[in-house]
């Protein structure tokens, strides 16, 4: 497993619905109706568990990332 992606939560188009999907796993987490509603829950996923979460616009270029739990906490700035 690669240590780069193993703490990483997407939340990315499933046909025509959103999901949310950890690194490195093939199946999705959870599927939801809107992109909005699978965000609330991976952010959510990924401030519990202090990964960083990736959003896939809709037509599959990730848009934006957050982290929550791994920046260097002696950044300046």
């Amino acid at each position: 497993m690669s240590l780069k992606n193993s703490k990483k939560v997407f939340v990315v188009k499933h046909g025509d619905e959103w999901a949310t999907k950890t690194a490195n796993t093939k199946r999705v987490t959870k599927v939801f109706d809107t992109q909005q509603a699978a965000i609330v829950a991976g952010r959510t996923q990924a401030i519990n568990n202090g990964k960083e979460l990736t959003i896939q616009n809709k037509h599959g270029q990730f848009r934006e990332k957050n982290s929550y739990g791994n920046d260097p906490k002696n950044v300046k700035g």
